[in-house]
């Protein structure tokens, strides 16, 4: 089976990007995989700090291994938005194929000393484990929001700049990079997200020279989807799209049937709403 890496480099020569989708709970991770190996598509499953806790990250790396395992399939997860040195170290313990250091918020000297120092943690204990970085501030949390968050980098002279981001892999030797492009966590509940600066991202590509991760994807239109894994995204994240299809699948069953109480009735609609969004994303993703 093809590794992660071999599959980053045949996307970007097909122009294509994979879908990457956190998860908390089966449910989530049952509907997204169906949907994948349904379009015989590659994806990666995310779990943040957050999630992992509540999951357990033992469980998240055994439950995608023996679907990999038993379909011969290419699923991969992900240690998404981890902040934490010590969940480090869990990710790498427990098998995680990839793990986003995410020192977006420090000041560009900081971000790139503590990002080498997980890249040479990381690679020391396993070096097939992916390690990404993130470079520029785009919030946090998949949410409905009212507003901008606090200090997000939304203003042109704020986003990420291509000459940073060739020096920030240059020092830090990261294998992918996150950069703040007009993207943002979250998505607004009363407006169009800000559009992505797919300029940005071409320039970013050519002097980063590692492939692109375009987080905080839901809400984005197809259009910039599209132009953005032109440019030389390679992977996109959705989170708060399926957070909110699966709430919403849950609240229709509840009102239809007041009465019922085993679990799995319960949440076949929320896999129904979650595969929807799931397979809407990962056809445009893998639009040639």
């Amino acid at each position: 089976m093809k590794t992660l890496k071999k599959l980053l480099k045949e996307t970007e020569k097909k122009k294509v990007a994979i879908g990457h989708f956190n998860v908390a709970e089966t449910s989530q991770l049952k509907a997204i995989f169906e949907v994948a190996k349904d379009l015989g598509v590659p994806v990666i499953i995310g779990t943040s700090e957050g999630e992992a806790g509540f999951l357990g990250r033992k469980q998240a790396v055994a439950l995608v291994k023996s679907l990999r395992e038993e379909y011969k399939f290419p699923i991969f997860l992900n240690s998404d938005h981890t902040k934490s040195f010590e969940e480090i170290k869990k990710a790498v313990a427990t098998g995680y194929d990839a793990i986003l250091f995410d020192g977006g918020t420090l000041p560009l000297a900081e971000n790139i000393k503590q990002t080498k120092k997980v890249v040479q943690y990381v690679k020391s204990k396993n070096p097939k484990i992916l390690v990404e970085g993130e470079l520029g501030n785009i919030g946090s949390g998949s949410i409905i929001r009212k507003e901008l968050p606090k200090g997000a980098a939304i203003k042109p002279e704020d986003l990420t700049k291509p000459e940073d981001a060739a020096w920030f892999v240059k020092e830090t030797g990261v294998d992918m990079l996150a950069p703040a492009v007009g993207n943002l966590h979250g998505m607004f509940k009363d407006a169009p997200e800000p559009r992505l600066d797919i300029e940005r991202i071409r320039a970013i590509r050519k002097a980063a020279g590692v492939p692109l991760v375009l987080h905080g994807g839901s809400g984005n239109t197809d259009e910039d989807f599209l132009a953005a894994i032109d440019a030389g995204v390679s992977i996109i994240h959705i989170s708060t799209e399926l957070r909110v299809a699966w709430r919403n699948g849950l609240e229709q069953e509840l009102k239809e049937n007041p009465e019922e109480i085993a679990p799995y009735r319960l949440l076949a609609k929320s896999v129904l709403d979650v595969k929807e969004a799931v397979k809407t994303r990962l056809k445009l993703f893998n639009k040639k």
